[in-house]
């Protein structure tokens, strides 16, 4: 999947939506913010305004996932580090 940054990020809606593509979409987005699909894709139409609340629930969201995206890649770093030891 590749993701391609908006060319401004000033406008909360554009924003929003650059970081539901982060999260891998609209579904992972509902469940890690805990919000229906539906909502999802109205904040990104615009039909729904995104507010400071909203934003403030998605950087957390994103802070999860960076964490866990951290402790994936040292496990796999640990993983070929031990199979190099091995061989």
């Amino acid at each position: 999947m590749t993701v391609t940054l908006p060319l401004t990020l000033q406008d909360p809606q554009d924003h929003f939506a650059y970081c539901v593509q982060l999260l891998g979409g609209t579904t992972a987005a509902s469940r890690r913010l805990g919000i229906d699909e539906r909502a999802i894709r109205r904040f990104v139409s615009g039909e729904r305004p995104v507010g400071t609340g909203l934003l403030e629930d998605m950087a957390r969201a994103l802070d999860t996932l960076s964490a866990e995206a951290i402790a994936a890649q040292q496990r796999i770093a640990e993983t070929i580090r031990a199979g190099s030891a091995q061989g």
